[in-house]
């Protein structure tokens, strides 16, 4: 542990705090970088006092736990990786491998690129283009560029960006980071332009993501979560899907560090409210919520 501005910090990264009724801690990168040694890091949490509850997540590829502490099943998911052609002739679905090839023929060029002002203000644009994506309020709309390229710019020694090109101007771009064996990839930002959907971006930069890692030696992709909390299938899942992710569950560590935190796990307290709840009510409230946003943004149904 060591601090930074006052910042609590493990194995060199930031501990990031959630909840207010129970706080839990995670370190800075989670799912993209592992921690080394969990019981030096819970021990320090525990000196630090700042939080109830500790969670990590177990690094591929052992799926089985193997830490003594409390866990729950989470998901991944994960794209592995032979060789570019197998992926491309096997893997990929007929829908996702068409329009990968539409993207080429309307003249979209895909490469990978440095990581500079000028990619952090295309970053910029992207992400300030609409206000609601998949229904959401997107978090990172209204964000300043100095915001937006301080964001961008973590982990840099171990990522790779690749950008999606109309002419000069960059529509589309995806983050990879690798771990520290550099033998997986996570997706930590995959992005496209709204407006530029049909010439489908985001299914060409999947397939120069694989090529990237291939080329690299990295076995594998992992693109978050397959399903998120009680919500098993989604647009989302679908196009993970036909793009050759499937769904692999891990443990995911929950430990107590105070005595509250105790408490909260026998509880359910270091839950998410959206994950407490039903999914017939937590379904309908998605809904609710987009007729919401449509309403406010005059959204039409397909920007959503």
């Amino acid at each position: 542990m060591d601090t930074n501005k006052g910042k609590l910090r493990l194995e060199g990264r930031k501990v990031l705090l959630r909840g207010r009724l129970c706080r839990v801690a995670e370190v800075e990168g989670e799912g993209y970088k592992f921690l080394s040694d969990p019981k030096s890091a819970l021990a320090a949490l525990r000196d630090a006092r700042s939080a109830d509850v500790f969670t990590f997540l177990q690094e591929l590829p052992e799926t089985s736990p193997i830490y003594p502490y409390p866990f729950e099943s989470d998901n991944l998911a994960v794209l592995t990786i032979s060789t570019f052609d197998q992926w491309w002739s096997e893997q990929i679905g007929f829908k996702a491998r068409n329009k990968a090839k539409q993207a080429e023929k309307k003249g979209l060029v895909i490469k990978e690129v440095p990581f500079d002002d000028e990619l952090a203000r295309g970053i910029w644009e992207i992400y300030n283009e609409v206000p609601v994506r998949q229904g959401r309020r997107f978090p990172h709309y209204g964000k300043s560029f100095e915001a937006v390229r301080t964001m961008s710019a973590t982990f840099l020694d171990s990522s790779v960006f690749i950008g999606a090109f109309d002419g000069e101007k960059l529509i589309g771009f995806i983050k990879l980071t690798m771990n520290d064996a550099r033998t997986q990839a996570g997706l930590m930002h995959i992005l496209s332009m709204a407006g530029y959907r049909d010439k489908a971006p985001t299914n060409a930069l999947v397939v120069q993501a694989v090529r990237s890692c291939a080329a690299r030696g990295v076995v594998r992709i992992v693109y978050a979560n397959f399903a998120y909390g009680k919500k098993n299938t989604s647009s989302l899942s679908d196009f993970k899907e036909r793009n050759g992710f499937q769904r692999v569950d891990v443990p995911r560590y929950y430990v107590p560090v105070t005595l509250w935190g105790s408490i909260s796990l026998r509880l359910g307290l270091h839950r998410k409210l959206s994950e407490r709840m039903p999914e017939s009510v937590a379904s309908k409230l998605r809904e609710l919520r987009s007729r919401w946003y449509a309403q406010k943004f005059q959204l039409k149904a397909d920007s959503l």
